[in-house]
């Protein structure tokens, strides 16, 4: 073989350090036209997770307090030689990147839009004024914004335009002599700042950053905003992610399923969600699909009656059995990635923060007050709430409870099942658990 192309064979190859939640890394040799989204596929392959789509490369800056998703078209070596050498990549999951294509009718709020064409309702006309140049909306709101090369914060209305993001001079006016330019996106990156209170004096924790491609370690060059709470937030990075990349980011998400059953590093795991979860009717000798809404909810308040006795006579069996099942309830659920043990509640906000802030996404954890009950945090409608499970003694047996003992469970995969498919007395459905994988 000429040396020519020996040479060509071997550029084509790099290596790449990825870090995952839990601090693990591994080495990956990947090739150097590799996307973000090959790579994520590639590393669920490897670490037998779920390929659900909802993976991600993070581009993490220790030194500067940032962090951004990769794209999923992005290469990852060209990413990687823009990057300072203490930056790293981590491997986690983001269930939000593309919630706005999914429910693009409700994740603006109404005040932050100005369109310069009218949707009137529809959602398709309102995803291509989205994506459209010509009819590209405003997106305005007030923002805390730092000043250059100072520690001081002034709260202003800002405007992202197709120029760029502007600030006004006198109120919330939007003409053209009152606004100024505050930055220009074209060779710009935004970040989240994930330590702006600490590193920056932020007046919230819901900070962005405009990074011009150009700076490396420079923080005085940064331009630093902050966002009122974390709706606001996420509304404003995906309305800087649909500036830059408009139908590109579009057709991400647009990605067929065939070309991930196709692909070699896809996984048969089944993925529990709302989407993959059907109401089955198995008192025949065949399973059976229940169509009808009505039956279908029927069939689930009998199901949520029997799992108290289906609980009960499990428990009598683990009296009887030397193992003592009812002893292994109480600690079966420490072999389930939805189960992080002894993290605080502070941990495991910022879990659900980082992996998306979707409705029904969830993690389980152990009681800092209570050392024998647990907690269930849930997000909801942009909001994280959490839910005490306490243990509920009857006839000798311990059951589990959200509810004060009206619906019981042997153990928490019990309860985490039952959630799935029923809302109870949470706001919504279980439907996302937050995931840390060891690489």
């Amino acid at each position: 073989m000429p040396s020519c192309l020996c040479d060509c064979f071997f550029h084509a190859v790099e290596e790449i350090k990825i870090f995952s939640e839990d601090g693990s890394s591994k080495v990956v040799e990947i090739l150097t036209d590799m996307t973000a989204r090959d790579l994520c596929q590639l590393l669920v392959y490897r670490s037998h997770s779920v390929d659900d789509n909802s993976w991600t490369i993070v581009e993490y800056h220790p030194q500067l307090g940032l962090e951004r998703c990769l794209e999923d078209h992005e290469l990852v070596v060209q990413v990687e030689g823009t990057m300072p050498s203490d930056s790293k990549f981590l491997f986690r999951k983001n269930y939000g990147k593309y919630e706005f294509f999914r429910n693009p009718m409700t994740f603006f709020p109404e005040q932050m839009v100005t369109w310069c064409q009218q949707s009137n309702g529809n959602q398709a006309q309102l995803l291509q004024n989205f994506l459209n140049s010509n009819s590209c909306p405003e997106i305005q709101g007030f923002m805390h914004v730092k000043d250059l090369g100072r520690k001081s914060w002034k709260k202003l209305y800002v405007c992202l335009r197709r120029s760029g993001l502007y600030f006004s001079t006198k109120g919330t006016s939007k003409e053209p002599r009152h606004l100024q330019l505050l930055a220009d996106l074209e060779d710009s990156t935004v970040f989240s700042l994930i330590t702006g209170k600490k590193q920056y004096n932020a007046p919230t924790d819901h900070g962005l950053c405009i990074k011009p491609n150009r700076v490396k370690n420079e923080p005085k060059e940064l331009r630093l905003l902050c966002a009122e709470d974390e709706q606001s937030h996420a509304c404003w990075l995906m309305a800087f992610r649909l500036l830059k990349y408009g139908v590109l980011l579009y057709q991400n998400y647009c990605v067929p399923v065939e070309r991930k059953a196709l692909s070699p590093f896809s996984t048969p795991v089944r993925s529990v969600s709302e989407n993959s979860l059907v109401a089955m009717d198995f008192s025949g000798q065949t399973g059976r699909v229940i169509d009808n809404p009505a039956e279908a909810q029927s069939a689930a308040l009998e199901e949520g009656h029997a799992w108290r006795k289906r609980s009960t006579r499990m428990n009598v069996l683990g009296s009887q059995s030397p193992l003592h099942l009812s002893s292994l309830n109480t600690v079966i659920h420490k072999t389930q990635h939805w189960f992080h043990g002894k993290i605080t509640r502070e941990e495991s906000h910022r879990l659900i923060k980082q992996q998306g802030l979707v409705d029904g996404l969830f993690l389980l954890r152990d009681s800092q007050s209570n050392p024998k009950a647990f907690v269930l945090t849930l997000c909801h409608h942009q909001k994280i709430k959490n839910f005490q499970i306490l243990p509920f003694e009857d006839d000798g047996q311990i059951f589990f409870t959200l509810d004060d003992g009206n619906t019981r469970f042997s153990d928490l995969i019990q309860l985490v099942d039952f959630y799935q498919l029923n809302k109870g007395v949470l706001p919504c459905k279980l439907k996302h658990h937050c995931i840390r994988v060891a690489l």
